[in-house]
């Protein structure tokens, strides 16, 4: 299969293009594929965008019921789109699944092997190349955590290790028979936005077997979002887009149109980085560090980032310009692979998109809410195949699905050409609001100042005192209640300032900061980070396992001097470390730090009270001395 290359810098289509479609009788469809994307995958990626109704007919039908049998409902020849979305009842925990192959034996897997290593002889630029080491790029807590994720595929569900070699020989067989490149396209007009969704249906994730990532699993369902407005004389222009990544919500899926530094154009249409296996979107071609958080060490990793905090903010180490991020010792890591070397499907590229309109919605997408592959009862799912575009796992709407602006965070950002009247709108709120206030304050000011004068008219007059309290604690209760008042009034006339600053920026055309809204970005790994020799990816791979030989070790033959041996172990890892990382001298600027704050807790700790003392002495002819001055002056 060649694979052209395509430069978008170079292209004449690229960022200058007219983004404003044509006016607003422009169809559903046509509307899509104005802003269809243009999707460029990494070198050795197998799977592609598919017809559901063909991997429909290549699979076959399962239900696993509560007490862990497993039924087979309908073979691969009595199986289509129509049938899979009849309805059928079962228990409550039944989980209905696709199975889209069987596993290869002995024959077929070895055929495929040589097969595949013929393949990368003949064309060795097609084949991927991992590059640095993702435990390289960790510490060695990550790869602890590594090394016991890896093991619990022995004892949880998974999918088997052949069957990502099944699913590319059947897949390469259903395009064989007719090489298609599918998205399903749905359009969402909601708080004045109008939503194109793209939906990509892909028969399998490889990204464990194939790429070192997560899992492996049948079926996988991609998406993003673009978000049009309307605009004068009936056209409609793209403002915001939103591609579904790994472990990323809300406004942090987005980016605007015009941010450059961040969403790449081709002729109008959105570039999209997949990645290697797992299918993710990313904005940028590159290498993308996923840490997967385990959910039982969560609260660890939260106190974790606190003593990041304190190292990196109160004691100044790491430099105190590096700004506090998520603490990986209790994560493992993954690298996405999204460097776009393959092959490109898209406008103006090596394949072309074939659309799919989902209108009306048909049945195998709102009446089918199993899953659309093996189920592999893993218990963390994430072996477990995906459901469809209109469902969640457990048979729930996606909120993508029926809330495709609150997704991305936009159910509280009008659209462009509304922003004014919005504005407007709330200024008029305020302003009714600061005129309530006024009026209410007076009225309170005028009623303490009367209690005021009967409070005074009252003094010496001892028979009325419980008058006088009465009146005391009303007039306590007023105050606070006309501090409130003038509060919330400063506060309205401030807000009241911004949003006149606001409206005229508005009116100035002026652009916000298009990365306002994101708190967490995606950026891909920079060149010296993927840096690193060989010798230390072979020592970042095999570290784990000499420290594990190296305790047991200890255990066996030098349990009498078990302290001072797992210092010496640690501290030889960690110079080790250092001398790859280049990072000798910071570990020793590190070391000394933690050895002066040790012994700071020492000298506390058996000298206490007479710090103590000494601290009081201190302060007491601190503020003696301070008394005299101000005496003197």
């Amino acid at each position: 299969m060649s694979v052209r290359r395509s430069n978008p810098e170079k292209n004449p289509m690229s960022e200058g293009a007219d983004l404003i479609s044509p006016p607003g009788s422009l169809s559903d469809l046509g509307l899509l594929r104005r802003y269809e994307p243009v999707i460029r995958y990494t070198r050795g990626e197998e799977f592609f965008p598919t017809d559901v109704r063909r991997y429909v007919q290549a699979s076959s039908l399962w239900v696993h019921h509560p007490g862990g049998r497993d039924e087979l409902l309908l073979k691969e020849s009595a199986l289509d789109l129509e049938t899979l979305a009849e309805p059928r009842p079962a228990k409550f925990g039944a989980v209905h699944y696709l199975k889209f192959i069987d596993p290869l034996n002995i024959s077929e897997l070895t055929a495929f092997l040589l097969k595949e290593g013929v393949k990368r002889l003949r064309d060795r630029e097609q084949v991927f190349r991992a590059g640095r080491g993702r435990l390289a790029r960790v510490g060695y807590g990550s790869r602890l955590l590594d090394a016991l994720f890896s093991l619990t595929l022995l004892l949880r569900g998974r999918v088997p290790g052949d069957t990502a070699a099944a699913a590319a020989i059947t897949y390469r067989r259903i395009q064989e028979q007719d090489e298609k490149y599918i998205y399903y396209g749905r359009v969402v007009r909601e708080c004045g936005w109008i939503v194109l969704q793209y939906w990509f249906f892909y028969p399998f994730n490889n990204w464990r077997s194939g790429f070192q990532g997560v899992n492996d699993h049948e079926a996988d369902w991609e998406m993003i979002m673009v978000y049009l407005y309307p605009r004068a004389a009936g056209e409609v222009a793209p403002r915001w887009i939103a591609y579904a990544s790994h472990d990323f919500h809300g406004d942090d899926l987005r980016r605007r149109w015009d941010d450059q530094g961040e969403l790449e154009l081709y002729g109008g249409h959105p570039v999209v980085y997949a990645g290697a296996g797992s299918h993710a979107s990313y904005y940028r071609r590159g290498e993308y560090l996923t840490e997967i958080e385990i959910s039982f060490l969560a609260p660890l990793s939260r106190i974790a980032d606190r003593l990041r905090d304190f190292w990196v903010r109160t004691l100044r180490q790491a430099g105190a310009e590096v700004q506090a991020r998520g603490f990986n010792l209790f994560h493992i890591p993954f690298v996405d692979y999204a460097r776009g070397d393959g092959i490109s499907i898209g406008i103006g590229q090596d394949k072309p998109w074939t659309p799919v309109l989902l209108d009306p919605v048909p049945a195998w997408v709102s009446q089918y809410r199993g899953l659309w592959g093996l189920y592999a009862r893993d218990p963390i799912s994430g072996e477990n195949a995906p459901a469809g575009p209109m469902y969640n796992r457990d048979g729930t709407v996606r909120s993508a699905w029926y809330d495709p602006v609150g997704w991305a965070g936009l159910d509280k950002v009008p659209t462009p050409s509304a922003e004014l009247e919005v504005l407007d709108h709330r200024r008029a709120a305020l302003t009714a609001r600061q005129n309530d206030l006024n009026a209410e304050i007076s009225a309170r000011s005028a009623e303490i100042q009367e209690l005021g004068v009967e409070l005074a008219a009252l003094e010496g007059n001892p028979h009325l005192v419980f008058r006088v309290e009465r009146l005391q604690e009303k007039l306590k209760g007023l105050r606070v209640v006309l501090k409130e008042l003038r509060k919330e009034r400063a506060q309205g006339d401030l807000l009241l300032q911004a949003t006149m600053l606001r409206k005229e920026r508005l009116e100035l055309k002026e652009e916000d900061d298009p990365r306002s809204h994101i708190r967490r970005l995606a950026e891909p790994a920079s060149e010296a980070d993927i840096r690193l020799g060989r010798l230390a990816e072979l020592w970042a791979a095999v570290s784990i396992g000499l420290l594990l030989i190296g305790l047991v070790s200890l255990l066996l033959f030098g349990r009498q001097f078990l302290g001072l041996g797992l210092l010496a172990i640690v501290g030889l890892f960690v110079f080790i470390e250092s001398v790859f990382r280049r990072q000798v001298g910071r570990q020793v600027t590190s070391l000394t730090v933690i050895l002066a704050v040790i012994s700071a807790l020492v000298l506390l700790y058996e000298f206490f009270w007479q710090l103590l003392a000494v601290g009081i002495l201190a302060a007491g002819l601190y503020l003696a001395w301070e008394n005299i001055k101000e005496l003197r002056g």
